[in-house]
């Protein structure tokens, strides 16, 4: 796609211009059923198979609540420091869309289930920035439209588009920042972490798978500008559906040049939904944004309101885990981590997967080792996340024992984690099958040091003579007729008898 619109350098225009952000994240919770009917809620599933009448919006299907959805909307809620509605209600927000077979949207307006929090969100340099929440909302997800033809993916230049209403109904929570000032030019670094914060938070609190890629989290982006931080907000923009963290942050970026652009030129900013596109990191013109009175919301009538007792409220609060943050640094302290360490595994999501395998007995340079080493490198080649790999921190753990015992070297545990890894087995198991255990032995390895000081009889003659440097090549060569199972240090040693 080719984009036409003039930008301004990123520097100059934060310079010139006040930045202001708005963020609404809507995060699919992981029930078991969709919000309103017993329709399952799980991805993947045949196109239009996961489907209730009421999903598929058919006359006389009426609606009811997820109980479920509802305590997970509280969770999110508490966590995010929110007030908790003592009575809240839901609303139909009317607009057409081929993908909302209603004509409607059960969602949430005037009277959400959580208001007034906020969340603290730690930047890479220690730096914290506090992000004041408007709300949190239940509503329910769209279903969702594949258009066919075309070189975009998008509706424009499509043959045809098909629906899918599997994910029509899947329960929702949006959570609305309130403006988000004095970002000054951490714009897009301040999106980036606050997005990230609150994907952490969802996966602690268990209420939502939280992947990004599957569209579990997804992020509109709203950015306008200002002549300075005394003056009125600008005009917003807000780019739809963004779901990687690296796209916020490139988003973010493009949309303050182009504004900045626009508005030096002398025009003015259109309050409009744009989209981006992931191969240009740019944004393109959907449509004229509506306010909230062009959705003529109003009461749903088929739902009575919610009213949660404060009994429950604080039975939730009390199973609340450790927030993110806290229990980032706590790990971090007990783990000896540097500060760029630990914030690489944090980005890979391998905070679990490294606990869990220091819990089955590994230490954590270990465990570090081998899933931010190996095992990354194999996901990313595969294209999978960590936690999809064929392993198990238990056997992580057992891999790393085998090492520290001196069973098997560095090269030997690469081999039988590929073992592991193709489905043959634990560890041990992999270990013993291919015959992969150091040769400790001494017959052997002597056996094989004979024969490399045959064939190189100059080499002894120089080590007699103190110059070590050329039993490097003996040991090679011996680590050569041993497959690598010969423990380098002993042969060394055996060497050095030997010649002696």
């Amino acid at each position: 796609m080719s984009v036409t619109e003039e930008l301004v350098d990123y520097a100059d225009a934060v310079d010139r211009y006040d930045p202001v952000l708005g963020i609404e994240v809507h995060v699919e919770l992981g029930t078991a059923s969709k919000m309103f009917c017993s329709a399952p809620a799980h991805f993947g599933a045949e196109p239009n198979t996961a489907v209730t009448p009421v999903s598929l919006g058919l006359p006389g299907a009426l609606p009811v609540v997820n109980r479920t959805a509802v305590e997970y909307a509280i969770k999110i809620g508490l966590a995010l420091n929110c007030s908790i509605a003592q009575t809240c209600r839901f609303a139909r927000k009317n607009y057409f869309y081929p993908d909302v077979p209603k004509n409607f949207q059960t969602s949430q307006y005037d009277e959400p289930i959580a208001y007034d929090g906020y969340l603290d969100v730690e930047l890479e340099d220690g730096t914290v920035v506090r992000v004041e929440i408007e709300r949190a909302h239940m509503e329910e997800d769209a279903g969702k439209n594949t258009h066919v033809g075309g070189a975009t993916g998008r509706i424009q230049g499509a043959v045809y588009s098909l629906i899918d209403y599997n994910r029509a109904g899947i329960p929702l929570v949006e959570v609305v920042t309130r403006p988000i000032t004095g970002v000054g030019d951490r714009g897009p670094e301040v999106a980036r972490a606050y997005v990230q914060t609150l994907r952490d938070i969802f996966r602690s609190l268990g209420v939502s798978e939280a992947r990004m890629e599957r569209g579990n989290v997804r992020a509109d982006i709203n950015v306008s500008l200002r002549p300075s931080p005394e003056s009125p907000l600008g005009t917003r923009t807000e780019t739809k559906n963004v779901n990687s963290f690296r796209s916020i942050e490139r988003a973010v970026r493009f949309e303050i040049s182009r504004q900045a652009a626009v508005l030096d030129g002398g025009g003015t900013v259109l309050q409009e939904t744009r989209h981006f596109h992931e191969d240009t990191g740019t944004t393109s013109s959907g449509r004229v944004k509506s306010d909230a009175d062009d959705y003529r919301y109003f009461p749903e009538p088929d739902l009575v309101p919610i009213a949660p007792s404060r009994e429950w409220v604080e039975e939730i609060r009390a199973t609340l885990p450790e927030t993110p943050v806290v229990r980032r640094h706590r790990l971090q302290a007990d783990w000896g981590y540097a500060d760029a360490e630990m914030r690489d595994v944090v980005n890979a999501g391998a905070v679990d997967l490294i606990e869990a395998t220091v819990a089955a007995g590994a230490s954590p340079a270990s465990a570090r080792k081998w899933w931010m080493g190996e095992l990354a490198r194999t996901a990313k080649t595969e294209g999978v996340a960590l936690e999809e790999l064929p392993v198990t921190p238990a056997q992580i753990g057992e891999l790393g024992a085998l090492a520290d015992s001196g069973r098997i070297n560095d090269r030997l545990a690469r081999q039988v984690l590929e073992g592991v890894l193709a489905g043959e087995g634990s560890p041990e198991d992999v270990l013993v099958a291919r015959g992969l255990e150091i040769v400790s032995d001494d017959g052997p390895l002597l056996g094989a040091i004979d024969s490399a000081l045959a064939a190189q009889p100059d080499i002894a003659e120089k080590i007699r003579s103190g110059n070590l440097g050329p039993i490097g090549a003996v040991i090679g060569a011996v680590m050569k007729a041993t497959r690598g199972q010969a423990d380098a240090g002993r042969v060394r040693e055996l060497i050095l008898e030997r010649i002696g």
